[in-house]
């Protein structure tokens, strides 16, 4: 582990004890994953792309499935993709951080615009938030992005929102909920 302000971000080698312990879940979990801080994580082939070209915060937003074939899929630019690791991860103890893979960002694709601080106590598969500056083919099974663990400070609650927890597949935006729980 080292240091960062009060916290600290896990070694690869301390998230496998974690892990061991029983205080992190990824499954499956591999050995040759693990980073030296952080744990590789992989693209699922299942897709959603947004039907309508204009998307509405306060409305359900339809979305088709895709899904990525063996030969790979040809991703537009301007173009968003929902996507969702193979793995599904919980923790109860750290906080859940993902990011990109250097090697992926360098060809110009994002796996989150904006989404990636988890909470602590998420349960789930992490749905990524996909983006490409040029086309670019991708695969299902690519290790896409990295999750990392930070401790924490301080009393906190556990994540326990219906929107996202315990999670099947791939999440659409569920934004409009809060728009209808304020008018409630």
């Amino acid at each position: 582990s080292f240091n960062i302000g009060d916290t600290m971000i896990l070694s690869g080698k301390e998230i496998k004890k974690q892990v061991k312990k029983g205080n992190i879940s990824i499954d499956p979990f591999t050995d040759e994953q693990i980073n030296p801080n952080s744990y590789n994580l992989r693209l699922h082939p299942d897709l959603l792309v947004y039907d309508n070209d204009i998307l509405d915060m306060r409305e359900k937003n339809p979305a088709s499935p895709l899904v990525i074939p063996d030969n790979g899929l040809l991703l537009e630019p301007h173009k968003l993709y929902l996507g969702r690791t193979e793995e599904r991860t919980s923790t109860d103890k750290y906080v859940p951080m993902l990011e990109g893979r250097s090697s992926v960002g360098r060809l110009g694709l994002f796996i989150h615009i904006t989404a990636g601080f988890g909470d602590i106590g998420f349960d789930g598969f992490w749905t990524l938030e996909i983006f490409c500056v040029q086309p670019i083919r991708i695969y299902s099974g690519l290790e896409i992005c990295q999750i990392f663990y930070h401790t924490i400070d301080g009393d906190f609650d556990l994540y326990r929102s219906k929107k996202y927890q315990s999670n099947r597949g791939v999440q659409p935006s569920m934004l409009y909920k809060d728009f209808e729980n304020n008018n409630e």
